[in-house]
């Protein structure tokens, strides 16, 4: 029995010396809980990156947007969701700089990502690399407050009930200048907006090269989301499929008011667990 005893504990060694020189396992990626990253309250240290992609990604480097600056408020500061990609900053200060020489008041700036990116508790599913910007569309003039006097805010739909069009009390064509400015800015990606909104800016402008990168979507009846691509220096950085080809004005806009349309997708019956995010995004959320 002794010299059993003996082998058996060579065989262990030997298993535990194996165990030491096989690489080290890498990480599961993250789980994409809200929770936890709406929990950091501060970037990560480093160079600005984009990683992944804006409903599955993470933001590493944020850099906050200011509270005010020549053009533009922002609002809900409280959210802690006014951190992004340096593009996504110097996209604001273009839209709101060329909105001002256009003779329009200051714009207001929504949500743009959470300190580090990555999914947010409400209001978006996407917003999770720094490179997606909320404007609003409200041209009222705006007298500058102290950011706590811009948490709760009343801004009125520019889009009938029946979302079959704009409303003509509301609309102008400063907001067609506005959105305008955004689409035409070189990184941008798309811009979105309510399709009853798409479909005036049609009325008024088809044909216009800028209307491809304007794409009809829910909601969105009184701010437009500009997303923008993958800046340089994001390795990790993944784009979506861009814009179809032309104006968008065809008979892809009738289909927003469809019965299917109209009808809100169905939840899943038995959701299932949170996505993974990309690896790079452990290392973002666990950084000091």
């Amino acid at each position: 029995m002794p010299r059993y005893g003996r082998v058996v504990r060579q065989i262990l060694v030997a298993l535990l010396l194996l165990a030491l020189a096989l690489p080290a396992r890498a990480a599961d990626p993250p789980l994409a809980r809200a929770a936890d990253w709406a929990a950091r309250p501060t970037p990560s240290a480093g160079p600005p990156q984009a990683i992944g992609g804006t409903s599955l990604g993470c933001l590493a480097g944020g850099v906050a947007l200011p509270p005010d600056g020549p053009g533009w408020q922002a609002i809900r500061t409280s959210r802690n969701r006014h951190w992004g990609h340096p593009a996504a900053l110097d996209l604001v200060a273009h839209v709101a700089g060329r909105a001002r020489a256009s003779g329009l008041p200051d714009l207001w700036i929504g949500d743009i990502a959470q300190p580090r990116g990555g999914p947010m508790p409400f209001g978006h599913a996407s917003h999770q690399t720094g490179l997606d910007i909320d404007i609003w569309l409200d041209l009222r003039p705006k007298p500058r407050v102290p950011p706590a006097q811009r948490e709760e805010l009343s801004i009125p739909s520019l889009v009938l009930p029946d979302e079959s069009g704009v409303d003509p009390a509301r609309w102008t064509p400063r907001h067609a200048t506005l959105i305008r400015i955004a689409a035409e800015a070189p990184e941008v990606d798309r811009v979105l907006v309510n399709h009853a909104i798409k479909r005036r800016l049609c009325a008024d402008h088809r044909g216009a090269p800028w209307l491809r990168r304007v794409r009809p979507w829910r909601g969105h009846d009184s701010h437009m989301h500009v997303r923008l691509r993958c800046p340089g220096g994001s390795p990790d950085c993944r784009d979506i499929a861009p814009p179809p080809a032309g104006d968008g004005c065809d008979a892809s806009l009738d289909w927003w008011l469809t019965a299917e349309a109209r009808r809100p997708p169905a939840a899943p019956a038995r959701p299932g667990p949170p996505p993974r995010l990309p690896q790079a995004c452990a290392g973002v959320l666990g950084a000091p």
